[in-house]
């Protein structure tokens, strides 16, 4: 007999439901602590615009341009159009929020820039990564409505590359994060006392990859427990 993946809870809650709760949490305590931070300057007055100009052209990277974009913490390097982006609290205001965020994104500027083999990773499987996290639950319904087992197993190895993703995100962000602090210091952006606050906001964001491993990982048992009680 097959059944429904949407039938009850199903045994595969039981580690869904920690990791949607750590998600939330995670969530909560990244805007928590960017607008806390965001409400404190920096003591150089560098706005995070400024902040990852000067990183990318202390590397080197004079040929990447720092944009502005809109949304709330939006900000992002794209390594297909080699242009950084950034949303208005950190590109215009300067904050330690503001330039933390800044030199993270130009932290992952200089992984491609030297070709940090994670990252290089990250980006190759990112489009089948993202059909997969959108197609699972589709081919997993019609294979248990259509009682076709293959179809089920072509979700979970789509969704299996998208946990895949998530896994790879991880070294990605944690060595973009130790990439901005050490760039920060090394410029002289930011003083002594001002490191851990930085740090903070930096770890506050890494949580929420970490959340989002987690709920991959926990989604992919749920489906494979689902897949083994069809018979």
């Amino acid at each position: 007999m097959f059944y429904s993946p949407y039938y009850g809870l199903g045994p595969g809650m039981i580690f869904l439901i920690p990791a949607i709760i750590l998600a939330m949490y995670a969530q909560m305590k990244v805007r928590s602590t960017f607008n806390k931070y965001l409400n404190i300057q920096n003591a150089r007055g560098y706005t995070g615009g400024q902040v990852a100009r000067m990183i990318l052209d202390r590397n080197g990277m004079h040929h990447v341009p720092v944009e502005h974009t809109g949304g709330y913490l939006s900000d992002h390097y794209d390594p297909k159009r080699k242009v950084l982006r950034l949303s208005s609290n950190v590109y215009n205001e300067s904050s330690i929020a503001s330039i933390s965020v800044a030199a993270h994104e130009a932290g992952h500027a200089i992984q491609d820039h030297v070709g940090y083999i994670p990252l290089t990773l990250r980006s190759t499987i990112a489009p089948i990564a993202s059909f997969g996290s959108q197609a699972v639950w589709l081919l997993v319904f019609a294979g248990f409505i259509l009682r076709i087992g293959s179809l089920v197993d072509i979700g979970i190895l789509f969704y299996l590359v998208a946990v895949i993703f998530q896994v790879v995100t991880l070294p990605v962000e944690f060595n973009a994060s130790s990439r901005a602090i050490e760039q920060l210091q090394i410029s002289g952006v930011i003083v002594s006392n001002e490191i851990n606050s930085s740090k903070k906001v930096l770890n506050a964001a890494a949580l929420t990859y970490v959340a989002a491993m987690a709920v991959s990982i926990a989604q992919l048992l749920r489906l494979m427990l689902l897949r083994n009680r069809r018979d």
